[in-house]
């Protein structure tokens, strides 16, 4: 969601921002370089997660007749079966106003069954349930509340309805800065008798990265993307900075996906898609998956781009060679030996010759290794030693996985 009432706060000491928050460790782990951090152990988010989410595309145009659509065109697509489990409504799903009580409540016009009903109808079809909020007095559509100083009420509500995921805006708050609102949900929702994904939408303000792992999930590197070549790169590119910092518990998000949505061609959707695989991105959905083409479930469902992304050792691949102003090479460790080496063009009028070579990608010397198109799900003839060259045509990319095989 778009920034709002940005607040200018001074960061609080973390002894500070840790008081009343209840962790549950999973040790203190080195996330490369000096990097370390602890991790909210909530047994969630061991790979990036994966699902759709209502806002890019249908904005506040949501009802229960549109989700409930959604869950049955991911389901008929075989999305779900490639692994896309979420389905999130973002803002303007409930009611302007909470109950006299002081509950948040869903807009009886567009949901009038209730979330209850929605989250069973989800759950069963073998999918979850995600809703929104914001850690301030509203959300940044300012047509609903915000969870500011009703936490605990919110995420036991929440919790009480079969809810599986929030994502918690930063909008209308008051004078706390985010290592203080942020953590109250944290706790909130782990004393809420449910284990819910915690997804921080913090807009990568606070240097989000070096603490969001303490109380979420995942968490927000960049303001809100939008369907276009320059957000795409801009939000990647900013989102690389932090690659040390993310590994199985909580990941960095540079926004949701914007392929399918009609911004942009075929091959920057590629381009979009592989960047995001191969930094360990959460992969949500933004477009209308009920008439979804087949050039865009064929992007959306590649199994074997999504295995780069799924890959269970968790280490975000990064940009590690900028030759110009328009051609890098990204490459990631996968397990199995393995490395996803991305060749990106990213300039608008020609062809361009890319290499990567060993040293950049982290092979050994002199070690061969057989390189796999994943894009075009074939095995390039012969063995390759010490350096991988291809062709990438104007605003594309090449994405390989490079797999060790002696000399």
């Amino acid at each position: 969601m778009a920034e709002i009432n940005r607040c200018g706060a001074a960061l609080l000491p973390l002894a500070v921002a840790l008081i009343g928050c209840s962790l549950v460790a999973a040790g203190a782990v080195t996330g490369g370089g000096s990097a370390r951090r602890l991790l909210v152990d909530n047994g969630l988010a061991r790979t990036p997660q994966m699902g759709w989410n209502s806002w890019n595309h249908f904005g506040c145009d949501i009802n229960e007749t549109v989700i409930r659509s959604t869950v049955d065109a991911l389901v008929s697509s075989g999305l779900t079966s490639a692994g896309y489990k979420y389905v999130n409504l973002d803002d303007c799903w409930a009611d302007n106003q909470r109950t006299k009580e002081g509950y948040m409540a869903a807009n009886p016009e567009k949901f009038p069954s209730g979330i209850k009903a929605l989250a069973d109808y989800v759950h069963s079809k073998g999918l979850k349930l995600g809703l929104y909020s914001s850690a301030g007095t509203r959300t940044c559509s300012n047509r609903m509340p915000g969870s500011l100083g009703h936490e605990d009420t919110d995420a036991k509500t929440f919790a009480s309805w079969g809810v599986d995921y929030l994502k918690y805006d930063n909008c209308y708050r008051d004078d706390s800065n985010e290592l203080v609102r942020f953590p109250r949900m944290s706790h909130a929702l782990r004393n809420s008798g449910r284990p819910i994904f915690y997804s921080l939408c913090e807009w990568g303000y606070m240097d989000v990265a070096t603490w969001g792992g303490s109380y979420g999930n995942s968490w927000r590197t960049t303001g809100d993307i939008n369907d276009t070549w320059t957000s795409i790169l801009n939000n990647i590119d900013q989102n690389d900075a932090y690659a040390k910092y993310a590994k199985p518990g909580g990941w960095n998000d540079p926004d949701m996906l914007e392929v399918g949505n009609g911004g942009l061609t075929h091959d920057e959707y590629i381009v979009h898609f592989s960047l995001w695989a191969i930094a360990k991105a959460p992969l949500i959905i933004g477009c209308d998956v009920t008439g979804i083409s087949k050039e865009t479930l064929g992007i959306l469902s590649n199994p074997e781009v999504i295995a780069i992304n799924q890959d269970r050792f968790g280490i975000q691949g990064r940009r590690v060679r900028k030759y110009d102003d328009e051609i890098e090479v990204w490459a990631g460790r996968l397990s199995g030996h393995r490395k996803a080496v991305l060749l990106l063009n990213r300039g608008a009028t020609s062809r361009r010759s890319i290499t990567a070579t060993w040293a950049d990608v982290g092979l050994r010397r002199g070690l061969a290794a057989e390189a796999r198109d994943v894009w075009k799900h074939e095995t390039l003839p012969g063995r390759f030693a010490g350096r991988l060259t291809a062709e990438v045509g104007p605003h594309s990319c090449k994405l390989f996985i490079l797999t060790p095989v002696g000399r």
